[in-house]
């Protein structure tokens, strides 16, 4: 076991250390806890390795700490260290999307062309996320520019919502692709890539203030509700979500160009336009 009262001075100093790495700790640990990617208080978490507060009782256990302990606050520390960080004094989503254009949270970045950040009226009463950008979106740096965002702006018009008047993002802001050839193939964002940009979506919210949230398929969906979350058994009702804001959830435009037949992709779309439907009525 370490003693660190054998030294007054080293005694200060990692006394220090250790209260300044426990608020990052704990704030860390809020975050993946919010987007509910990880496990609950006291199953192996930063409770585990702290007992009680984690910033409270740093000075009570630093003498009960060991080097076994140590060692998993920084595999647990290691683990969210790679997570966003918006600047906490942005007021607008121009000074996020400046500050997102440098994000290195994640591997992503390394492949894609650029970081494809949220576009629309702040104050907009309804904000649509996605999972991430596309092909053509990370090409031309906007959401829903591709494919699927002409399948958006459809079923948009058709439930009387218009695009202009809503905030569109998604909760990845990289493309995650895999190379066949000349071509680029979407490959879904994993837990840790989803984790890492939380907090651009959580800034976004911060300052775009919407008064619904509309989710676009199972990534934005879980990433915000948790991964027990189904978008095919509670599409289209009106929930709470963590964030204090109504979400409606639906499933992504991309699903509708996978329909096998014109049957299916029509049924599907009239699915869709009645979930944008009842979020337009509750925004």
């Amino acid at each position: 076991m370490l003693d660190y009262r054998q030294n007054a001075r080293g005694d200060e100093a990692c006394r220090a250390h250790h209260a300044a790495t426990a608020v990052q700790l704990a704030d860390l640990d809020r975050r993946a806890r919010a987007a509910d990617l990880d496990a609950a208080p006291g199953t192996g978490g930063f409770d585990d390795v702290l007992p009680g507060s984690a910033v409270a009782g740093v000075d009570q256990d630093l003498d009960k700490i060991s080097f076994g302990h140590y060692a998993s606050i920084s595999t647990q520390f290691g683990r969210y260290l790679n997570v966003a960080q918006p600047p906490a004094k942005a007021k607008t989503v121009e000074e996020l999307s400046a500050a997102a254009a440098a994000c290195q949270a994640c591997d992503l970045w390394q492949e894609a062309t650029q970081t494809v950040f949220g576009e629309g009226q702040e104050g907009a009463r309804m904000m649509l996320v996605g999972e991430q950008p596309g092909d053509q979106e990370d090409l031309q740096g906007r959401p829903f520019v591709g494919p699927a965002g002409r399948v958006l702006e459809q079923a948009l018009d058709e439930a009387g919502i218009d695009r202009r008047r809503v905030y569109v993002t998604n909760a990845v802001k990289h493309f995650r692709f895999t190379r066949r050839g000349k071509r680029r193939l979407h490959e879904k964002p994993n837990a840790a890539q989803v984790r890492a940009c939380r907090p651009w979506l959580e800034a976004e919210i911060e300052v775009v203030k919407p008064g619904l949230i509309v989710l676009l398929g199972a990534t934005a969906a879980q990433s915000v509700m948790g991964p027990a979350f189904r978008v095919s058994k509670q599409h289209g009702e009106v929930l709470e979500s963590p964030f204090g804001i109504p979400v409606v959830a639906t499933v992504h435009p991309s699903s509708i160009l996978r329909s096998v037949d014109d049957k299916s992709r029509d049924a599907a779309m009239s699915s869709f336009i009645a979930d944008l439907m009842v979020a337009a009525k509750q925004a």
